[in-house]
């Protein structure tokens, strides 16, 4: 498809405003400010954005639970946002466990999800007394149903199924294939569901299934719903307690301005496929509420033209603050911050970072208006899988971290001084 045009972008972005003299703001507050008090490269979260998003999931889907995915955003602030709107949390590590806590979800309104739950992750979702834990094998079953007989507790247990249901989404954001190392083969469950309603310490509530993110149509959906809504009824044919349903999560965010369903098209989809069934459900997304709540604004380190094949712009966010587009090849909408810029002639350009290998682009072949060195950009829809991936490869200290929020931006993690990057490490004293 075309790209969309800057313009193109900053109308399909109610947060965002270009203004005449201020330049382009975000929850109407000028990014310029933000840059003169916290230099760049620098995340701005916009607080109101992603309370506006969540609310409109809970319109949505007005009877079902909303348990945001922490991965794609696990900031303390972020999470707090959440947690004053009502949301739970799926996690899938101890350490997004408490976060969440810390951020205050209570842990009634927490799912631990993953393939990997270790032995300590596991008893510490029990000693929480959490909402569920998704199993997603066999051997974690046993585990559990072990260390909670140990503990002289019942573990709220789930049973993530594989459906084998390809969500046409990026190869490595795809969860629900065959093959795929999530869940467990949708031909397993019936014969582990019965053996798990005999275990010891195991008190079981239903299922879960979670396809794919950036999931761009309903059809995936409906294929993977129809499976589960199937396999529901043969669980309660052979009379085994089925009583929830974790939907997942997964839906797409127009990066492009592409056509994407709406939560409302989602949330016909779970209906249609599970009417009559009498189930609670659950959805878990996380990309979709935070990703266009953040941006990243970075500065123009240097504009090479001379036998380039067009404008090289090299800017001070890199792979290692954004990993996307250089992991999955991810398109990001990048905007100037100056007002004159926004409506001046267009030509391709590309966008690297500085870090030392070859696919550190942020863009490539993008249609931008004259820049130089020294400009400011705004690289767009970054609030998931932005910071949250981030490194300090190329000894490149993190980038600060802004929220805006009430019409204040507070800066709610500060740029480490580059010597915070060795402070925790320690050379034997033989070699001092």
């Amino acid at each position: 498809m075309r790209d969309p045009s800057p313009l193109e972008l900053l109308t399909a972005r109610p947060a965002l405003r270009m203004d005449a003299e201020a330049g382009l703001l975000f929850e109407n507050l000028p990014l310029i400010d933000i840059v003169r008090a916290h230099a760049t490269p620098t995340w701005v979260y916009g607080a109101d954005t992603i309370k506006t998003r969540y609310r409109r999931l809970k319109t949505a889907f007005p009877t079902t639970k909303i348990h945001y995915a922490v991965k794609a955003n696990d900031h303390l602030a972020v999470l707090a946002v959440l947690a004053r709107e009502g949301a739970g949390a799926d996690v899938v590590s101890i350490g997004e466990l408490q976060r969440a806590l810390h951020a205050g979800i209570p842990p009634n309104r927490i799912v631990f999800s993953g393939v990997g739950k270790t032995e300590t992750e596991l008893s510490a979702a029990l000693h929480h007394r959490i909402a569920t834990i998704n199993v997603e094998s066999p051997e974690e079953l046993a585990t559990l149903s072990a260390l909670a007989t140990a503990a002289q507790t019942r573990a709220p247990v789930a049973l993530r199924v594989n459906p084998e249901v390809d969500a046409n989404t990026h190869e490595k954001i795809s969860t629900g294939r065959k093959g795929d190392k999530f869940g467990i083969p949708i031909a397993e469950i019936p014969a582990l569901y019965a053996h798990a309603s005999t275990l010891p310490g195991i008190a079981l509530q239903g299922l879960a299934v979670h396809i794919g993110s950036q999931v761009t149509t309903t059809a995936p959906y409906h294929a993977a719903y129809t499976k589960l809504a199937a396999l529901v009824r043969d669980l309660r044919a052979q009379n085994l307690p089925i009583t929830t349903l974790d939907c997942g999560g997964g839906l797409a965010v127009p990066y492009r301005n592409e056509p994407v369903p709406l939560p409302e098209a989602w949330a016909a989809t779970i209906a249609k496929a599970f009417s009559g069934l009498n189930l609670a459900l659950t959805i878990e997304p996380g990309r979709w509420i935070t990703a266009p709540a953040g941006l990243l604004v970075a500065r123009i380190i240097r504009s090479r033209r001379q036998n380039m094949p067009r404008p090289l712009h090299v800017i001070d966010a890199a792979m290692n603050d954004f990993a996307r587009p250089a992991m999955y090849g991810a398109w990001h909408g990048i905007l100037p911050l100056s007002p004159t810029a926004l409506h001046a002639p267009l030509a391709e350009a590309d966008f690297a970072g500085p870090i030392c290998e070859s696919s550190d682009f942020l863009a490539r072949r993008r249609a931008a208006p004259p820049l130089h060195e020294a400009d400011l950009v705004a690289i767009l829809d970054v609030g998931a899988y932005g910071a949250v991936m981030s490194s300090t490869y190329n000894a490149r200290p993190h980038a600060a971290q802004v929220m805006l929020h009430d019409g204040i931006a507070t800066l709610i993690r500060p740029r480490p001084p580059v010597a915070d990057l060795w402070s925790d490490e320690t050379v034997p004293t033989d070699l001092k």
